[in-house]
């Protein structure tokens, strides 16, 4: 048993819309492809000894207990494939709960698919899961320890952290998406132009002067003492010297810590002698060069949460501790604690399992105690210094019990310091006491404070501390998407998608659009390549420029990771045909549909759907949807459109020479074909399609007609503007079109139009693709056949695992099909084969590249139209 193909899904996909997180594995099943768990001797019971929380995966039976019983009945290994990747994040804190097994097409192969939370942790489930499946098939001992632990640690090292979990839960709760910076740590919350940034409870409208200060805890009091701020006396030391002149002027208790330290790290509180203020010197300094002296302040440990000048919530913090029952040994006491359910590893749970480090060695040395002593009944034992969550430590709700006093005095700190987020440290007997009069004092203050302890108390009232920080970043009617237009088909994307950003560009907006040649930011290309897949659409997703995106999203980027995004606005799907079949298990047309199908199901509810009603498979896709559709079709009299606008739909339509809207009863003519340059005077009937989508797009994107018309006319087809896609060039002895189509689908779609342009004899220039099926590459030649007087047949510079020699033996199997008597000529390199098509094409002759490298191309053709003129003049 192995694993053939492993793919990460981050957005809507091929195998689910409603579960985007998924992870895709192609499983070979080898030797065991025949087995089934019933007959595995005691497999059932194996797993409910490992897996116990498994007994709650109901599988296909429906009730709890019910994968187990399908073992025992008998069920495929990928199966429990599936269930035991589930179930091993589970146990490591990431619940995930959706799981599918496919048959593949080829004999012993399975699709297992399943949830994650975090993708490293589901890429480790998959492999841990093959691993124990294979080795309890074989009746080996198993062991699940190590790998739940690894699980926890890659959760640890990936996940959000529960602040900003808080916030990106909160986020989406109100239709807020987000991306995931990885490199930076950043989120960003919205998209475009009303994109917010968050790291932890730290925003993009913290000021950085705010953080600076808040950082430096000797300035921070110092500004709140000026403030009148009841704040503990201190010096900032950096040697034992001087650490000796600090106690002499504030004596004894003190307490140490990094001078710009966080979270507790490094600190020494209520320190009595030189022996340990010299120790607490040396723990402070392994963070920090100068080590802050102060006064221990007595009483309890506060901390009070001011958000957007609010005071928003308040917590009691209590320091790791146990409790004595006179019998139990401080060791079982502290095992005893952390089989508390809350508790778990890191940030699993609300409260995080207290471990038994050098800090709490220590404190029981100072006591005389070991972790095998008894601790007395109802005796307390605090096990670490600071009362800080992440060492295991407890809080307890106390917002409603502040005095306004000390609500004031929190929110005139926060605007003191100047922070949006601000996290205040007090000690105090009695938060419901104004701080002077119990003598106590504001500790710290805090830039991205924790939010754990007021999401999830231990015990109190949980607070959504979340909900001010959104409202502060995305204020009541503030926007935080941009219109996405996501464009898919077999043919027609890239140029619907130039089209149309053109459309939106002349309206005003900063259109950030992808294609098969690269990402263009208001028109400007920032990367070159095929920028189909989920990569380029959130790159212009997070563009803070961007305020509409059209993205062109092909098969390869839908099938490899899924979608960018959740929703759209326009989903336009242009036709389906056949092309990359046998790739990646699509193996039919109908296969394919439902991959590019993908697009309008992720279309939202009050968006368009805008589908060609000339392909069945494409019309097909408006069942079910929950968005508007709009239709477009060639035939005016296509009954399907009939239809439609009879029920009061939206429908675009060629008819009478026109590219007309029809809305109900009513038909708006908005331009005449002919006028449209881009249908080259009507004869480019694809790309007429191609402008019946757009323009369908435009008008439910509110462009006026007037708008749309001058938008279409001035939209001029040329390899700046439409690169690879009918580059026309007319030169002196013949005239040359470069055009990007690969499939036979594509030039069957440009054939009409090469038929009906002068010039004669028809040189076509084409290639067969190295991952296509042999049918596939048999067609180009019989289309090519079909439309020209000679054939150059070149091939592609990748020619994807395939001989080249074999390649071009399919495309002349086609091309004899049709014109057993041509002779087609090989050239394997395409600028070769152009140069000679150039140079030898009789007078009046229409050349027709069919390109790899379309800039070469087009370099190539118009140095030659330069050199031809040239001679041309000299003959003169």
């Amino acid at each position: 048993m192995k694993i053939a193909e492993l793919k990460i899904m981050r957005g809507p996909n091929y195998w689910s819309i409603k579960h985007p997180k998924i992870i895709v594995l192609k499983l070979d099943l080898e030797d065991l492809q025949d087995t089934l768990t019933d007959e595995i001797q005691n497999l059932a019971q194996k797993l409910e000894k490992l897996f116990p929380g498994m007994y709650k995966h109901r599988s296909s039976v429906g009730t709890d207990g019910g994968f187990f019983r399908l073992v025992r009945e008998g069920t495929t290994l990928s199966k429990v494939v599936q269930h035991i990747a589930l179930e091993l994040q589970t146990m490591a804190g990431m619940d995930s709960g959706y799981g599918r097994r496919y048959a593949a097409n080829e004999p012993g192969m399975d699709w297992v698919v399943f949830s994650y939370q975090q993708e490293r942790a589901g890429e480790y489930a998959a492999e841990a899961a093959v691993r124990i499946t294979e080795a309890l098939a074989r009746g080996e001992k198993v062991s699940v320890i190590q790998d739940v632990a690894k699980l926890h640690q890659i959760r640890e090292d990936e996940y959000f952290g529960p602040s900003t979990e808080a916030i990106v839960l909160e986020a989406v709760s109100r239709n807020i998406p987000y991306i995931q910076n990885k490199k930076s740590g950043h989120i960003q919350l919205g998209y475009g132009v009303h994109q917010k940034r968050i790291q932890a409870a730290m925003t993009n409208k913290t000021p950085f002067f705010a953080v600076e200060s808040a950082g430096d805890k000797n300035a921070t009091k110092l500004i709140l003492d000026e403030a009148g701020i009841p704040v503990p006396q201190g010096h900032i030391v950096y040697d034992a010297a001087e650490l000796e002149e600090a106690i002499e002027d504030l004596g004894y208790p003190i307490v140490t810590k990094p001078l710009d330290g966080n979270q507790g790290k490094g600190a020494s509180i209520n320190i009595h002698n030189w022996k340990d203020a010299l120790k607490g010197l040396a723990e402070a300094k392994c963070f920090s060069q100068a080590v802050m002296v102060e006064q221990f302040i007595q009483g309890d440990d506060y901390r009070m949460l001011v958000i957007d000048g609010k005071f928003i919530a308040a917590a009691k913090r209590t320091p790791a501790m146990v409790v004595g029952d006179g019998k139990s040994t401080i060791r079982q006491l502290v095992n005893t604690v952390n089989k508390d359910p809350r508790r778990g590893v890191g940030h699993e749970k609300a409260l995080t399992h207290i471990k038994v480090d050098k800090i709490t060695r220590g404190i029981l040395r100072e006591k005389g105690l070991t972790l095998q002593s008894v601790l007395p009944a109802g005796k307390s034992l605090y096990l670490k210094n600071t009362a800080n969550l992440s060492t295991g430590g407890t809080a307890t709700d106390v917002t409603d019990m502040v005095h306004p006093y000390n609500v004031l005095m929190a929110e005139r700190i926060a605007g003191i310091i100047g922070l949006d987020i601000c996290g205040i440290d007090v000690m105090t007997s009695d938060i419901a006491i104004p701080l002077p009069e119990t003598r106590g004092a504001v500790i710290e203050v805090n830039a991205a404070p924790g939010l754990r302890m007021h999401i999830s108390p231990t015990e109190g009232l949980p607070r959504n501390v979340a909900d001010p920080i959104i409202n502060m970043l995305f204020p009541y009617e503030c926007p935080s998407r941009i219109p996405i237009v996501a464009v898919t088909g077999t043919n027609g994307k890239t140029t619907t998608t130039r089209l149309l950003a053109h459309m939106l560009k002349f309206k005003g907006y900063k259109v950030g659009y992808t294609t098969t040649d690269g990402i263009y930011i208001q028109d400007r290309k920032i990367i070159k390549g095929d920028t189909t897949g989920s990569f380029s659409s959130e790159f212009v997703l997070k563009d803070p420029t961007v305020n509409y995106a059209v993205l062109e999203c092909a098969r390869g980027g839908l099938l490899r990771s899924g979608l960018a995004f959740t929703q759209c606005d326009i989903g336009i799907v242009t036709n389906v045909s056949e092309d990359h079949l046998g790739l990646g298990d699509i193996n039919t047309v109908q296969d394919m549909a439902n991959v590019k199908g993908v697009i309008p199901k992720t279309v939202c509810q009050e968006g368009y759907a805008v589908l060609n009603a000339d392909d069945d498979l494409v019309y097909n896709m408006a069942a079910g949807l929950r968005c508007k559709i709009a239709l477009f079709s060639m035939d005016e009299d296509n009954f399907r459109i009939k239809e439609h606008i009879s029920k009061g739909g939206l429908a675009a339509v060629f008819e009478d020479g026109y590219i007309s809207i029809f809305k109900n009863t009513y038909k708006i003519r908005v331009d005449r074909v002919a006028d449209v340059p881009l249908t080259f005077g009507g004869k480019a009937r694809f790309n007429i399609q191609n402008v019946l989508a757009a323009t369908l797009a435009g008008y439910v994107s509110h462009l006026e007609i007037s708008e749309i018309k001058t938008a279409l006319r001035t939209f001029i087809p040329s390899p700046e503007t439409t690169p690879g896609r009918m580059n026309m060039f007319k030169l002196p002895k013949c005239d040359v079109l470069i055009d990007y189509a690969h499939n036979a689908a594509g030039m069957q779609a440009i054939s009409e139009f090469i038929r009906n342009m002068d010039g004669h004899p028809k040189i076509g220039i084409i290639a067969g693709i190295g991952d296509r099926r042999d049918e596939d590459t048999r067609d180009l030649g019989r289309v090519a056949a079909s439309v020209f007087d000679d054939i150059i047949i070149r091939q592609d510079s990748d020619l994807r695992g395939r001989d080249g020699k074999e390649i071009n033996n399919l495309v002349k199997e086609g091309i004899f099909s049709v014109k057993p008597e041509l002779e087609p000529k090989e050239i394997n390199q395409e600028t070769r084969a152009l140069a000679y098509a150039l140079e030898y094409a009789p007078e009046g002759a229409f050349i027709t590249l069919f390109a790899e490298n379309i800039p070469e191309a087009v370099k190539m053709v118009e140095s030659f139209r330069i050199i031809q003129h040239r001679k041309q003049e000299t003959a003169s």
